[in-house]
């Protein structure tokens, strides 16, 4: 198999579940996972999480496509030094200072509504750095900071198989990948890969749940894609994780080469 592939796409979600952010460019430091990365999010009202003394909690613990699939309606942007956050939903656009308590309670309201939660259901906006809310926070320390990365090959051996077409939004990576055979990567758990100075090491497959169902165009639930995975492969894997060894700046373009 070529040792090679090409970053084609990257991507941050600051709010967990919520819209993909295209970035042309990042600086990887070890220890802190990608770059404003599922920094922030809307908890559950009965959540329990705590800013003061962070732990990681299951994604059902917040808003998330898994769950609401209402949230694939809504075009998000957020930019996590303002913390301005912009949505916009047919064709109308809000916008929250997330600074501030009432633009906080605006956008809880506001998420509540769109959702159609009951009031004594209404999420709260959380944030407590460095901690992250990845779904695999709740394996480790070392996972809560890992960087998600998804093979197009492998995406496009699914479609082949399931005679189906698949956005790889659905798959909400950071590193979107192309050049490994299909499903190559799974096989690559323990070993390294380069991008120009930085040096990354796969540690985890990822698993694939019920948020991949979701059109992100039309925020329906279409495709029982972890069901698809399988039945054509045995396995609902799509991707992998990494987590940084040494530090680099990587961007769409960029050589990726296994160790």
């Amino acid at each position: 198999m070529s040792d090679d592939a090409t970053i084609r796409a990257l991507y941050c979600y600051p709010i967990k579940g919520l819209s993909a952010q295209p970035l042309e460019g990042v600086d990887l430091i070890p220890g802190q996972g990608f770059p404003n990365d599922r920094m922030f999010g809307f908890a559950r009202a009965d959540s329990g999480f705590d800013p003061e003394a962070p732990k990681p909690l299951p994604k059902h613990k917040f808003l998330v496509l898994a769950q609401e699939a209402a949230l694939a309606r809504l075009n998000t942007t957020f930019d996590p030094d303002t913390r301005q956050m912009s949505v916009t939903y047919d064709g109308v656009a809000h916008s929250f200072d997330l600074t501030d308590a009432d633009g906080r309670a605006g956008a809880v309201a506001y998420m509540a509504r769109h959702l159609d939660l009951a009031e004594d259901k209404t999420p709260e906006f959380v944030h407590a750095a460095p901690h992250r809310f990845t779904d695999v926070s709740v394996v480790s320390d070392k996972m809560m900071n890992a960087i998600s990365i998804l093979n197009l090959d492998s995406l496009r051996d699914l479609e082949r198989k399931a005679g189906v077409q698949l956005d790889p939004a659905r798959f909400r990576a950071n590193l979107v990948l192309d050049g490994w055979p299909g499903f190559s990567e799974l096989d690559m758990m323990d070993r390294e890969i380069r991008i120009g100075d930085t040096r990354l090491r796969v540690i985890f497959e990822t698993r694939r749940c019920a948020a991949t169902e979701v059109n992100p165009e039309t925020a329906e639930r279409d495709l029982k894609v972890p069901q698809l995975l399988h039945n054509n492969f045995g396995h609902m894997n799509m991707g992998v994780y990494a987590e940084v060894l040494d530090p680099g700046h990587i961007a769409p373009g960029d050589r990726v080469t296994l160790i």
